[in-house]
């Protein structure tokens, strides 16, 4: 992490949820730079390396090839073979696996008719595919899915296949539909042209984009650390250590915490006595005596049984007590 995150703190992750496969990514504040280092690669990886399931190819009984058409099938074969790239499919397995559609009554055909295995779910059933005119006019495709990363072409499907009645559908397998991003100038401290990364990520309902953004960070690390897999330390004190940012921003926060509701001793009136004896140990705040013990506080010099008896009705009436106290 740059040495410039011991002045401005570890940079905050904010998500705003536009819909439910569309939200908006804030990571701010950044060196001067780094929205633009940051925001390309992970976009590069989201649009390009995300694993996802699609038609790869088709066969339809009776049919050679996609230019052909069905007796009472609305559709052309290339019609039906566009529409099926469409398909949502979520699987779970990495393994081709063959789903099946059949049907021979009069009706509009959609991919809910589309027979699948347990392990692989249609996510999109009313997508049209196409429309038998009448009773009796069969069509039956059996649909092979894949699951892939990045782009699939005709030209490498075709070195894979050796039967013609095979019908090839190239596939784009990522389910991210777009992803984009901006930077903005922010200033922190006294530290101005700082950069604030705003990243949008939208999916096709597979994938969430919060896990779009765990991948693709995930990938690019794992790249990274080629460069250092012996873990070395060059010129760390130009490094800010993630961890020790992390303990001291908590313990700051922790003391503001206190500072907010750091309620003094005084307002309880207690006798002089007790109250010198708490102040003289360092007790002088409500918050700081209700974390005490009765050993605690039987420890402190002067401190006898009354003076216990009347802290403890004094917290009474705050509807507070010691610690360990029934």
């Amino acid at each position: 992490m740059h040495i410039i995150h011991n002045i401005i703190w570890v940079p905050k992750i904010t998500h705003e949820k536009i819909s439910d496969f569309e939200s908006k990514f804030i990571i701010s504040p950044l060196p001067s730079g780094f929205g633009v280092t940051i925001g390309n690669s992970l976009r590069r990886i989201m649009l390009s390396s995300i694993p996802g399931a699609r038609v790869t190819w088709i066969k339809v009984k009776w049919v050679n090839h996609e230019y052909s058409t069905l007796p009472g099938i609305k559709d052309s074969i290339l019609d039906i073979m566009l529409n099926l790239k469409w398909l949502i499919i979520d699987k779970v397995d990495a393994w081709a696996e063959w789903i099946y559609l059949s049907k021979n009554k009069a009706w509009v055909v959609t991919a809910g008719d589309i027979k699948v295995p347990s392990n692989i779910k249609i996510l999109n059933p009313e997508m049209y595919i196409t429309e038998i005119d009448k009773d009796g006019l069969e069509l039956s495709i059996d649909i092979r899915i894949e699951k892939q990363a990045g782009y699939l072409g005709i030209e490498e499907l075709k070195k894979r296949e050796e039967d013609v009645a095979v019908l090839l559908i190239d596939a784009n397998f990522s389910p991210v539909l777009n992803v984009k991003y901006d930077i903005l100038n922010v200033r922190e401290l006294d530290i101005s042209s700082l950069d604030s990364l705003e990243i949008v990520i939208k999916t096709n309902w597979v994938i969430s984009p919060r896990d779009v953004l765990i991948f693709s960070s995930n990938m690019l690390k794992s790249y990274f650390a080629l460069f250092n897999e012996e873990g070395m330390q060059v010129e760390g004190e130009f490094i800010g250590d993630f961890k020790k940012l992390i303990e001291r921003e908590k313990a700051e926060i922790k003391t503001e915490l206190e500072k907010e509701t750091y309620t003094p001793v005084e307002i309880m009136w207690l006798s002089p006595r007790s109250l010198n004896a708490l102040i003289n140990w360092d007790i002088l705040s409500v918050e700081h005596l209700v974390r005490c013990t009765e050993a605690k506080l039987s420890s402190i010099k002067w401190f006898w049984k009354k003076a216990m008896t009347e802290v403890r009705s004094a917290l009474k009436d705050r509807w507070l007590k010691l610690l360990g106290d029934d």
